[in-house]
């Protein structure tokens, strides 16, 4: 029997190469005045974002250059741009376009809801777990999500991300509601990121995928999504180990981030969020490089409750990288334990392809700060593992791979 469940995504998905000539009467559709939030300093540079500005002035559509975002959102960023929104006056007719990556559209998210959610003095009275417990009562500002990476999928997820440093915490504003009404995926953005980039956002993307998929609420749409951005995305990160401009695996990374985005946004994640977020916190280690060295860990930790999700992705590793038609019982001839050793052995493998390390101490990380990253690796992400994991375990982890 099927449990019941509900499945939220945006309105509308454009996705494909070239595809951003059509922000003009995508923005149209929203609103006369377009608020812009950026997050590449190299599309800024190119003059892409111009480009972009100038196609929907074409429309009709007054744009608002509101800010660029090139690290994780802080309270005090959205407090900043939510009084900076608010001093052009809102009208019912305006909209937000997020251009970038999950930094810009998280910012954008959280200032598109509060400007028309105005009973909070900060963002921080809306966030989970540290604030005064306010909601988002009133639909936002309609958003036009474009990412420029591959791997967050926050422009298909109903939470916005946000940390602070005094006192540190990285908590969510989250509310049904923050869903962007439109997603624009235009893979050809990928192309110019750098390595470091591409590895961090890719492997997170894969993270979110494994993650979501063995999730303790996975939910069925969720999980067919899983398998095809895996099908799509660990190929494709191996090519992009060689050759950062090979379309097609730019093209497939674009699709797996967004379809992780909509299975973590209904399913949720688990240990390897959990940890990452903290690692944010405690030491300002990018979230997805956290996500990258923490999933080795979060594999071996979930092994025997997800045994059967992870030896079906080890046994169907083989047809997925190699690309030999799949021939009847031989992706099943392996054991159990050769099948999860080959998920183990690919992440490692790909972590290795990129230089990404596989010990805290390599990321600046001290022992003395262990107890208080896994005292701080409760909350949604980790409540999603599925199995209970304690403190005590979190630890031990931490300090197995420091």
């Amino acid at each position: 029997m099927l449990v019941p469940y509900d499945f939220l995504a945006p309105n509308r998905i454009v996705f494909g190469w070239g595809r951003r000539a059509e922000i003009g009467s995508l923005a149209k559709s929203l609103g006369s005045r377009a608020f812009v939030v950026s997050g590449s300093r190299t599309l800024e540079t190119n003059g892409t974002i111009d480009e972009l500005c100038r196609s929907m002035q074409s429309l009709g559509v007054t744009t608002e250059r509101l800010a660029t975002q090139t690290r994780e959102p802080e309270v005090t960023d959205v407090d900043a741009t939510v009084e900076r929104l608010l001093s052009f006056g809102v009208r019912d007719s305006d909209c937000v376009i997020a251009v970038g990556g999950g930094s810009a559209i998280d910012l954008a998210k959280a200032v598109a809801a509060l400007a028309t959610n105005r009973h909070g003095d900060s963002v921080k009275d809306f966030l989970e777990g540290v604030g005064r417990g306010l909601t988002i009562d009133r639909p936002p500002l309609p958003l036009l999500a474009m990412p420029t990476t591959a791997g967050t999928g926050t422009e298909a997820t109903k939470n916005a991300v946000i940390s602070s440093f005094g006192p540190p915490f990285k908590k969510s504003l989250r509310s049904d509601l923050m869903i962007p009404k439109i997603v624009l995926v235009d893979p050809e953005l990928t192309v110019s990121l750098p390595r470091d980039i591409t590895a961090h956002t890719g492997m997170d993307a894969i993270t979110q995928l494994i993650e979501s998929l063995i999730s303790r609420r996975a939910k069925p749409i969720p999980r067919a999504l899983c398998w095809q951005g895996l099908e799509l995305a660990l190929p494709a990160m191996f090519m992009l180990s060689r050759d950062l401009e090979h379309r097609a695996s730019r093209e497939a990374m674009s699709h797996a981030a967004l379809l992780s985005g909509l299975a973590l946004a209904n399913s949720g994640l688990g240990f390897a969020h959990g940890v990452a977020a903290a690692l944010g916190v405690h030491a300002k280690v990018p979230h997805g490089l956290a996500c990258a060295v923490m999933l080795p860990s979060a594999l071996q930790l979930n092994h025997d409750v997800a045994k059967a999700d992870l030896t079906e992705i080890g046994r169907r590793l083989g047809r997925w990288l190699i690309g030999l038609p799949k021939k009847p019982g031989a992706d099943q001839a392996c054991s159990d334990n050769v099948a999860l050793m080959r998920v183990q052995d690919t992440i490692r493998s790909l972590n290795q392809y990129f230089h990404i390390p596989s010990h805290l101490s390599e990321l600046g990380i001290t022992r003395e700060q262990l107890p208080a990253i896994a005292r701080s690796s409760r909350g949604n992400s980790m409540d999603g593992n599925p199995r209970d994991v304690s403190h005590d375990e979190v630890l031990m982890t931490l300090e197995r791979i420091w």
